[in-house]
C-alpha cells in the first residue's frame, strides 16, 4: 500500500473488524495492513483467504500466520491452523473484505479521488499522490488495485487519519466501474480519456464512453466531475455526469472554454514546460515525465486536487517530481558491452500495457529522445512492440495504423512479436525491419544481441505479450552496476 505522512497504526481491532464484517474474532489482537496473497503478506497483516475459481486461500492461511499475519479471515476452519489461531470468522471472506472497505469509508473523513480512462489512469493516480503528500496525510491505492478484488482491498487498508485518498477504478466489461464507484464513493472523479481500448468487449468506442461514465454512480451532487474537453466523447460524458446528478463539471484540455486550459507548452526529451491557466489562475510549472499526453493528463491532477480543497500552486512544485513508473515510461542509461566496446544505450521500458494511443504516445518520446555514447551514425531509434490485445475485429486495422506513428518518430527499427503485430511488421520497409517472432520469449536474445552503442530503445505491448521479457533479456546484457552506473570494468573499457 502507499501511505505519505500518516502514523502507523492500527487499521483494525479485533472488535471493530468483526462489528464491520458482522463476524466473530478469535483473539485479541490488532492489524496495521490487510493482505490476500500470504506470499507477500506482512507481519501484522490481516489476511483475507478468498476462495476463487482455481484456487483457495484458506489452504494458505496457516502459512499467512506463520509469516507474522495478525489474524486471518476465514469463513470455515482453515486446514493446519492451531484451535487457538486469531481468526475472523465471517459468512463470506469475499463479502467480508468488500463490509471492511465500506466500513472504512465511512470512518473517513478523507477527500477521495477516484480516477479512470482508457490510458493514463496509473500515472494520473501516482502524479495525485506525490501531489497530495505534501499537503496532508495521503493515501494511494497500490500499483493497478483496480478491480473486484484491488478495489476493496484498497479501501480496507485506508488509514482513518488520512487527509486525501486516490483509488484507481479499472474495467473491462461494462458494469464493472458501477460497483466500485459505489464502494469508493468519490468526491472527484477523473476521467483521463476515452479511446479504442477493450474493443473486444464492446461494439463501438462510445460503449466503453459509457462505461467509464459508471464512475459517477457512486458520486453525490457535492461531487465534482473532471473530463477531458479534447476528447471526442467530452459531451456524452458530460451527459452522463448531470443523469446522475453529479453537482459540478470540470473540464480540462486546449479547449478555450476549459476549466484546467493548456496555454502552451514545451516538450523535451526528459521533461516538458508548461503554461497553463487552472480556474482562472494563470500557472508555469515543469514536468519531469516527457510527452504530451502527460502534459494533458497534469491539467486533470491540478483541477482535481484544486476541487479537493488542496493549494494550487504546491500541487503544481509536486509535478517536478513526477517520473514515469516501472513499465509505464521508466527510463534507464544502461552501457553495455558491444562488437565496437562498451557504450551506452537509452532503454524506455513502457511494457505494462499498450493501446492504440498509448503506443502513438510512447513513440511520439522515442522520437524526441536524446542519448550520447557511439557514433554520430549509430544512434538509432528502435521500437520493440508486442501485441495491443483486447481489440476485437478492428485489431488488425488498428495495428498496421502505427505505420503513421512510426514514421512521424522517425523509428530507425522495429522489432514485433505476435500475430497481430505481424500486420504492422509486414507492412514496414524492407529496411525498417529488425525482426518478428511468434512472441517475446523468442523476440528477446534477437533484440538483446542486435542492439549497439548510441540506441534509444523502446519496449511497449499489452501485459499479456509480455514484453517485460525483453526489457528483462535487455538488463541481462548491461555491464553497469545495480544502480544504473557504469561499473569499473565498463569504464576502463573492459
Amino acid at each position: 500500500m502507499k501511505i505519505v505522512g500518516l502514523n502507523q497504526k492500527a487499521l483494525w481491532s479485533a472488535a471493530e473488524a468483526a462489528q464491520a464484517t458482522d463476524g466473530m474474532a478469535a483473539g485479541d489482537w490488532s492489524a496495521s495492513g490487510v493482505s490476500i496473497d500470504s506470499r507477500t503478506v506482512r507481519p501484522g497483516d490481516l489476511f483475507v483467504a478468498l476462495k476463487g475459481p482455481s484456487f483457495d486461500g484458506h489452504d494458505f492461511a496457516a502459512d499467512a500466520l506463520a509469516r507474522g499475519a495478525a489474524a486471518a479471515m476465514v469463513h470455515q476452519p482453515p486446514p493446519n491452523v492451531p484451535a487457538d489461531a486469531p481468526l475472523l470468522v465471517v459468512d463470506d471472506t469475499m463479502a467480508g473484505l468488500e463490509a471492511l472497505g465500506n466500513h472504512a469509508r465511512l470512518r473517513s473523513s478523507a477527500r477521495i479521488i477516484a480516477v479512470t480512462g482508457s490510458v493514463g489512469k496509473t500515472g494520473t493516480k501516482e502524479a495525485l499522490a506525490l501531489c497530495l503528500s505534501a499537503q496532508g496525510p495521503t493515501y494511494a491505492s497500490q500499483g493497478n488495485l483496480n478491480n473486484q478484488w484491488g478495489v476493496p482491498l484498497s479501501l480496507a487498508r485506508l488509514p482513518s487519519d488520512a487527509a486525501y485518498g486516490v483509488f484507481e477504478l479499472g474495467m473491462n466489461h461494462a458494469g464493472e466501474i458501477s460497483p466500485l464507484s459505489q464502494q469508493v464513493k468519490p468526491d472527484v472523479s477523473i476521467i483521463t480519456t476515452v479511446e479504442a481500448v477493450h474493443l473486444a468487449s464492446f461494439s463501438s468506442v462510445e460503449g466503453i464512453a459509457d462505461a467509464k461514465a459508471e464512475i459517477f454512480d457512486g458520486m453525490d451532487p457535492r461531487g465534482v466531475a473532471v473530463l477531458n474537453a479534447d476528447n471526442r466523447h467530452f459531451a456524452r460524458l458530460v451527459a452522463h455526469a448531470r443523469t446522475q446528478g453529479v453537482g459540478r463539471i470540470w473540464s480540462f484540455g486546449s479547449d478555450e472554454k476549459a476549466d484546467a486550459r493548456l496555454i502552451d507548452c514545451s516538450l523535451h526529451p526528459t521533461a516538458s514546460a508548461v503554461n497553463a491557466v487552472i480556474r482562472g489562475e494563470p500557472i508555469q510549472y515543469s514536468l519531469s515525465a516527457p510527452g504530451k499526453h502527460w502534459v494533458m493528463n497534469s491539467l486533470a491532477v491540478l483541477l482535481a486536487i484544486k476541487a479537493a480543497g488542496g493549494d494550487l500552486v504546491a500541487a503544481a512544485r509536486g509535478l517536478s517530481k513526477v517520473t514515469p513508473g516501472s513499465g509505464r515510461g521508466a527510463r534507464q542509461r544502461l552501457t553495455i558491452h558491444t562488437p565496437d566496446g562498451p557504450g551506452q544505450i537509452l532503454l524506455i521500458d513502457d511494457s505494462y500495457n499498450a493501446s492504440p494511443v498509448s503506443v502513438a504516445a510512447a513513440l511520439d518520446v522515442v522520437g524526441r529522445a536524446e542519448i550520447s555514447g557511439g557514433s554520430a551514425l549509430s544512434h538509432r531509434r528502435i521500437a520493440v512492440l508486442g501485441d495491443m490485445l483486447e481489440l476485437g475485429p478492428d485489431a488488425g486495422r488498428l495495428h498496421h495504423e502505427l505505420i503513421g506513428p512510426i514514421e512521424q518518430a522517425e523509428i530507425d527499427l522495429v522489432f514485433a512479436c505476435g500475430p497481430n503485430m505481424r500486420v504492422l511488421y509486414d507492412a514496414l520497409p524492407t529496411g525498417q525491419r529488425g525482426a518478428h517472432e511468434p512472441d517475446s520469449e523468442a523476440l528477446a536474445p534477437i533484440v538483446a544481441d542486435a542492439l549497439r552503442a548510441g540506441d534509444i530503445v523502446l519496449v511497449k505491448g499489452s501485459l499479456g505479450s509480455r514484453m517485460a521479457k525483453v526489457v528483462d533479456a535487455i538488463k541481462a546484457i548491461s555491464i553497469d552496476d545495480p544502480a544504473g552506473q557504469p561499473s569499473a570494468w565498463a569504464a576502463n573499457g573492459g
